[in-house]
């Protein structure tokens, strides 16, 4: 077998651990947003538990980067990995106790996003270290088919488990995995030499290289800020679909309900995996957002599972194609000796607007959104005979929104001419690596 063979199949051990580990954190996600819920009944309490798993880990994956490329980043995923579980373990000590308070919860998932703010930037860094260029939209998509399974494989088994035991169960589950993907890593750390790069310059210095790297390129830096924007609508159906499902119907109805919309992104993941894209990665990118945005606004539209059901299978099959697009584009337009530091500004920047959506979506479907469509709502006898009335319909009103300014976005970025010149470089290194 050829070093390219050895190198991708080391990769298909490190991305299976990472599967293993995406299993179980949508394992705990889902659980404790059923938890929260129920126990609050406020889309706002979900949406701070949300906002506090997910906003250390970000704004700390900047600093993370620059040591993804100061030291072993194999090494830095395990440590990430492994203390990450501290808080979940928290967590499941409250609730063996009686049960876990919402400022409990929050420590928790607030200590464990901190130790997780290691992984990403070395994950994606490691990834370049083991393949080459051609390989990158394959791998892109594996690596979203294991992202995918925190939608697509979690919801379903957290469903059902959360019939027959609760939420600890899926805490304990979800310590577990950790054992596999530490594992899988330091078997491919022991299968590979770690590329250090030279440590000439301060730890500031390095930090500011990442961010010349995002910065010194016009298109590189316009792609991640308009990422920022998508993720800002796109957090908006990620942190309501679960109050806006659980107003009608149950958490085992709602976990079905996200495996067979997850299973979209599923779907062209494996088929980017199977057949990789050679051209027309930033069309294929506002075309995949324009359709996402459709889709979001039918997702909100009615309290109908089969229309949801549809509407979000249609909406995570355009994922991939955005994602795989997002990602050729910037590998192939950032030095690899920055990568990791460049990768964790990406980070920071392109996921802002998940940040934001968090801490404005709950807010605004409890207060502002929710009592327009109750009966008797100032919006009920117009926009209520299109979308109906009741606790989940000013969250779904939210949600169709959203839909409609992304794909007002996706078509001002089709527009953008240095986001257009990006593919023209990254076609050319792809010919450089690979002649004719």
């Amino acid at each position: 077998m050829n070093s390219a063979g050895k190198s991708f199949n080391r990769f298909l051990l490190l991305w299976s651990g990472e599967f293993v580990s995406a299993i179980g954190s949508g394992l705990t996600a889902f659980g404790l947003g059923v938890y929260v819920y129920q126990q609050t009944g406020k889309a706002s309490a979900m949406a701070l538990v949300t906002l506090l798993a997910f906003m250390p880990s970000l704004l700390l994956s900047a600093v993370a980067g620059v040591l993804a490329d100061r030291y072993d980043r194999r090494l830095l995923m395990v440590l990430g990995d492994s203390l990450s579980v501290v808080g979940l373990v928290y967590i499941l000590i409250c609730l063996l106790q009686g049960e876990a308070h919402l400022w409990q919860i929050c420590v928790g998932v607030t200590v464990s996003s901190i130790f997780s703010s290691l992984l990403d930037p070395a994950y994606r860094a490691t990834i370049t270290d083991l393949l080459t260029e051609e390989q990158y939209t394959k791998a892109s998509g594996l690596v979203q088919v294991a992202g995918s399974s925190k939608y697509l494989i979690s919801p379903i088994i957290a469903g059902f488990l959360l019939r027959v035991a609760d939420i600890k169960l899926l805490l304990i589950i979800d310590i577990c995995t950790f054992l596999v993907t530490v594992v899988s890593i330091l078997a491919v750390r022991n299968g590979l030499v770690s590329k250090k790069f030279e440590q000439t310059k301060s730890f500031i210095h390095e930090f500011k290289d990442g961010w010349g790297a995002v910065s010194g390129n016009k298109g590189v830096l316009v792609l991640v800020i308009m990422t920022s924007v998508v993720t800002f609508f796109l957090g908006f159906i990620e942190m309501l679909s679960t109050p806006m499902v659980l107003a009608f119907s149950d958490s085992a109805a709602l976990g079905t309900a996200v495996t067979i919309a997850a299973s979209g992104m599923l779907v062209t993941s494996v088929l980017i995996g199977m057949f990789s894209i050679k051209r027309g990665y930033t069309k294929m990118l506002w075309i995949s957002l324009f359709f996402a945005g459709i889709f979001m606004m039918v997702f909100g539209l009615r309290e109908n599972m089969v229309l949801i059901c549809v509407s979000g299978f249609l909406f995570f099959a355009m994922l991939p194609f955005a994602n795989t697009s997002i990602d050729f584009l910037l590998r192939t337009n950032i030095e690899n000796s920055v990568q990791g530091r460049a990768w964790g500004l990406i980070g920071v920047i392109s996921q802002l607007g998940f940040v934001v959506a968090y801490a404005v979506s709950g807010v605004l479907a409890d207060y502002v959104f929710k009592p327009m469509l109750l009966k008797g709502g100032v919006l009920a006898d117009s926009v209520g005979r299109v979308t109906g009335t009741g606790n989940g319909r000013g969250t779904g009103l939210l949600i169709i929104i959203a839909g409609i300014l992304l794909c007002v976005t996706a078509v001002v970025l089709s527009a953008v001419k240095s986001v257009n010149r990006l593919e023209d470089r990254g076609e050319g290194y792809v010919l450089q690596n690979n002649p004719l």
